[in-house]
């Protein structure tokens, strides 16, 4: 058995997986710190803390580290719950400030078990399809500091693999 399984057996993939992106260097950087994953991916909690490293010129949040601490957590949560046969690719956001980032903030990235069924009987159907996820940075008491749109594309991975070969055969002509 590999050390990677032993690790997994023994704290659980969601847990190993916090700890791998608390001390990964790109997201380390962000200056977010993940501080729960459920264990079947649909809730994580994130927290950016206001300090020397997260200050921007007026001592508030840097702008770049408040989109930087929620990029890719909605695409790596839904890899993880949608499994193997999807292809799951961060494709847009867009964000809007509400109010200067004065304090530490929390983000919680929550997938339903609605959104699954739905992600699921669409892409049977029409193959692939780009979803909107929202998610607000918040303090303790909820008041909204900014606001992110992700847009997530998702595809069977199926077609996504015939669509990238009828692409290349495209291109090869």
């Amino acid at each position: 058995m590999s050390i990677k399984n032993k690790l997994i057996n023994k704290i659980g993939k969601a847990k190993l997986l916090r700890w791998v992106f608390n001390i990964s260097p790109m997201y380390r950087s962000t200056g977010g710190k993940v501080l729960e994953i459920s264990d079947d991916y649909q809730y994580v909690k994130i927290k950016l803390s206001l300090n020397m490293f997260t200050r921007n010129y007026v001592g508030t949040l840097y702008g770049g580290h408040m989109y930087s601490c929620v990029d890719g957590i909605y695409m790596v949560q839904l890899i993880n719950i949608l499994g193997k046969d999807y292809v799951v690719w961060d494709k847009a956001a867009s964000m809007r400030f509400k109010r200067p980032g004065n304090q530490s903030l929390y983000v919680e990235f929550k997938i339903t078990d609605e959104i699954l069924e739905q992600i699921k009987k669409e892409i049977a159907e029409i193959k692939e399809k780009d979803y909107s996820f929202l998610v607000n940075l918040t303090d303790k008491e909820g008041k909204v500091y900014a606001e992110v749109e992700k847009i997530i594309y998702i595809a069977s991975k199926e077609y996504y693999k015939e669509k990238r070969k009828r692409k290349k055969e495209k291109n090869i002509n």
